[in-house]
């Protein structure tokens, strides 16, 4: 009996004891599953990323703020990257991958983890070609050329589809900084010299992206307009300018697009450096325009720990550097930062983040449709061929036999397929800058055009390709060959890349009067992400600036019979409006055709063939301005180096926008030098192909237009039809008339593209609502830090060009 009475209690303390370890376990088990409840994907982003950091350790958060050193990413062993920052498994936090842009998935966080030994240079995990490789893309000049924000869709359905594919998850780009200088070494990184046009490129290809899952990085916010000593350059410009110009397409990008991100830049402006500019990253970013997406820093860029923190930078790249433990431990002590400010940071990318689908995707690399981003890269060159000139030249004869495509030998245009810094003899993808893509192919410009032929069912033409020396002196024994061939084409351009400008400076301070302006086809150099000068400084490689002689070389070429004109097409590759000569034989009624090819990326000798054969009709407008050599922007500001590239002022080098509200096509219109007066038929004498212009291979006849005005908005009304013998598009282009002293003569405000069939016509219908982000018809107040509409009589310009000979004019009162 007391055995059992014994049992039985032992029994009973035994089952009161698990029942108490179930009670504890399953309390722990609650306690655990509220910690890690930010999984919970029915929660707001913003609820998932406080729980999240509730349950992160500071040491944790600390190594979450930055990039990681170059090291394997942990899931993908085959990549050798520095461009992601590394998970946390036990807390289900991925590594977060970023790859460059902002013409395709370029330097993208995974080199060959088999090329990289202990001898390999510490930039090889940014820039070394052995990079996974991706469509490379026409250049965003070419994009904002399309003046079609479908295409720029299309864009942005290549980026995300093909960084899924590489399980990437932020692509930095578009690139939305302006065309100020014609002869900025990144201008094809960007979409031209108009802040509306930009910004409306630019948020049609953030929006595809991020409805992909993939985060867009708007850059670089803001003023980046120079890479010459770009470091440690201070700019200076007016409020009122930089709200209306430089900031316009960023405020685009945050209220119509809703970027999760944007990146900061190197430079000062208006006394502080951009990563640490708190009246602009916060002031103006989340106070004025309501950005709820995160900062990350431009690479090396960030020179202070707490100030830039606390002026709104919430991610450092690409190493802890500024950030490091040690450095936030001694800011937390001191009490410039407090823990709140970590955890802001990181809140804003988790919630960004989270709102993607990027935790819980598996970081796994997929076959990428190699065919299919090549098509659409092709579909999108097309789409941005401008037609500069015709005279009846093109298209070409399908049935053309022989093809003669002249070059220079120095120079990569006629040789191989061009993109940024592609240099001749060295496959795309090794020029060592940002927008660097490593393609799966490319198809050379003799290569296109046989191509071409065939699909158009000649298969027997033969396509020759001469290279002329830099002194022309081996072009006399071509003279018979040129007389011959049916079709002639001369391919020129203007390389460029990141790193420098296309000017030649004194020395390699980058400060002072610049030697001479790269804003023409003859100037070119060996090594174009490298610095020009006549002298040096220091044990840095001379980059001398060099001629390739190319206008003379189109000159002797035209001059060798008269029908040569006839029967020639000028291709030209250029990063972005260059000077053009004023000579009859070139640019007027007696030159050859002109198209500009801006860099057409992987598929280039497949676009410019399409084009010059008339498998396409081009529609697109010139995003940029073509001066006059001597009549240019460029010509009038280079003794002045406070434009560019800047006077030393305390040890930096200092640039002031002298020009104000007058940049690109409105620095002409204004005829700011007194040289630009209009003709009698509303023609430019300072410009050969103005802003917005493009020609097709029909015509369209425009009627009367008609303006409609409402209490918020006007409605524009006008018929386009199609009276050539192909079918085609014309982008019809809204300017306004700003009726406020100070602004320049007209500003674009709107723009659409409409596809007519022979014979057909179509009524397009544009409203323009008052209130729109581009703020259309108002101007900025830095008094009140608003914009306001004017009282007053308003012009509206409606056509097919900025040059008023292609305008008709309306008007409203407000």
């Amino acid at each position: 009996m007391t055995k059992s009475t014994f049992t039985i209690k032992n029994l009973t303390r035994l089952l009161c004891c698990v029942s108490l370890s179930a009670t504890l376990v399953a309390c722990n088990s609650a306690s655990q599953d509220k910690r890690v409840s930010w999984r919970d994907s029915t929660l707001p982003p913003a609820e998932r990323a406080d729980l999240l950091l509730a349950a992160m350790t500071l040491e944790q958060k600390q190594q979450q703020l930055v990039g990681n050193v170059p090291e394997i990413v942990p899931e993908l062993p085959n990549c050798y990257g520095a461009r992601h920052v590394r998970g946390i498994a036990e807390l289900g936090i991925p590594t977060l991958r970023i790859t460059n842009g902002p013409v395709g998935i370029g330097q993208n966080d995974c080199v060959d983890a088999n090329s990289i030994t202990e001898n390999s240079p510490f930039w090889a995990a940014y820039t070394d070609p052995s990079s996974a490789k991706a469509t490379a893309l026409p250049s965003a000049m070419a994009v904002a050329a399309s003046f079609d924000t479908d295409m720029a869709a299309l864009f942005g359905q290549v980026i995300a589809d093909e960084a899924k594919a590489l399980a990437l998850h932020v692509f930095e780009a578009p690139g939305i900084n302006l065309a100020r200088n014609p002869a900025l070494g990144r201008n094809f990184e960007y979409n031209g010299e108009d802040p509306f046009l930009s910004g409306a490129i630019a948020t049609a290809q953030i929006k595809k992206i991020q409805s992909e899952g993939v985060i867009a990085m708007a850059k670089h916010f803001a003023a980046n307009e120079q890479e010459t000593n770009r470091m440690n350059i201070a700019q200076t410009i007016e409020p009122q300018v930089l709200h209306e110009l430089y900031l316009l397409p960023f405020e685009m990008a945050v209220k119509d697009g809703e970027v999760a991100s944007l990146m900061c830049s190197y430079n000062d402006v208006n006394g502080h450096q951009m990563c640490e500019n708190e009246a602009l990253l916060t002031g103006v970013l989340r106070d004025q325009w309501g950005f709820e997406g995160y900062v990350q820093s431009d690479f090396f860029a960030v020179k202070s720990t707490a100030k830039s923190m606390k002026a709104g930078l919430d991610h450092l790249m690409p190493q802890p550097l500024f950030w490091s433990p040690e450095k936030l431990d001694v800011a937390l002590a001191n009490g410039e930062l407090q823990d709140s400010d970590i955890d802001l940071a990181l809140k804003r990318r988790y919630i960004q983040m989270f709102k993607m689908g990027i935790f819980g995707r598996p970081i796994v690399q997929t076959p990428m449709d190699i065919q299919g981003g090549g098509e659409k890269a092709r579909i999108i060159g097309q789409n941005s061929i401008v037609l500069l000139q015709n005279n009846d030249v093109l298209p070409f004869e399908t049935s053309t036999q022989k093809v003669l495509v002249i070059g220079k030998r120095s120079q990569v245009y006629a040789q191989q397929a061009v993109a940024g810094g592609v240099v001749v003899g060295k496959p795309m993808g090794a020029g060592g800058g940002s927008s660097d893509v490593v393609p799966h192919y490319t198809i050379a410009p003799v290569a296109g055009i046989k191509d071409v032929l065939n699909e158009l069912g000649n298969s027997s033409a033969q396509v020759e390709l001469i290279l002329i020396d830099d002194d022309n002196s081996n072009l006399a024994q071509y003279t018979q060959a040129i007389r011959d061939a049916d079709a002639v084409v001369i391919m020129v351009g203007s390389i460029a890349e990141e790193g420098a400008d296309r000017a030649t400076l004194h020395d390699q301070t980058g400060i002072g009067a610049v030697v001479s302006m790269g804003d023409t086809l003859d100037w070119y150099t060996d090594h174009p992400n490298q610095i020009t000068t006549v002298t040096r400084t220091d044990d840095k490689p001379l980059n001398p600036e060099r001629n390739s002689n190319t206008i003379d070389m189109i000159d002797q070429v035209l001059a060798i019979s008269e029908n040569i004109a006839t029967k020639t097409a000028l291709v030209m590759k250029n990063n972005a409006g260059i000077s053009l000569p004023n000579a009859d034989n070139i640019i007027g009624a007696t030159g050859p055709a002109i198209i500009e090819a801006w860099f057409p990326g992987q598929e280039d000798g497949h676009v410019v063939a399409d084009a010059l054969w008339g498998k396409i009709n081009p529609s697109a407008k010139s995003p940029v301005t073509y001066p006059y050599s001597g009549m240019g922007f460029l010509d009038t500001i280079k003794e002045d180096a406070r434009y560019f590239p800047g006077v030393e002022v305390d040890g930096k080098g200092s640039v002031e926008y002298l020009e104000g509200l007058n940049i690109g096509y409105r620095w002409y219109d204004a005829n700011v030098s007194g040289q630009c007066e209009l003709t009698p038929q509303g023609t430019n004498p300072c410009v050969a192909f103005p802003f917005g212009h493009g020609l097709s291979y029909t015509q369209f006849e425009l009627s009367e237009p008609t303006l409609s005005l409402g209490d918020t908005s006007i409605r524009i009304s006008i018929d386009v039809k199609n009276v050539g013998q192909r079918d085609g598009a014309e982008v019809i282009q809204v300017y306004a008339g700003i009726p406020v002293k100070g602004q320049p003569p007209k500003r674009l405000i709107a723009f659409d593209k409409v596809n007519v069939s022979v014979g057909g016509n179509k009524t397009l219908d544009i409203t323009i609502n008052f209130d729109a982000t581009n703020h259309p018809f108002s101007t900025f107040d830095p008094t009140s830090s608003k914009w306001v509409m004017a009282s007053g009589d308003y012009s509206v310009f409606i056509g097919t060009s900025s040059s008023p000979a292609d305008l008709r004019q309306l008007s409203f009162t407000y």
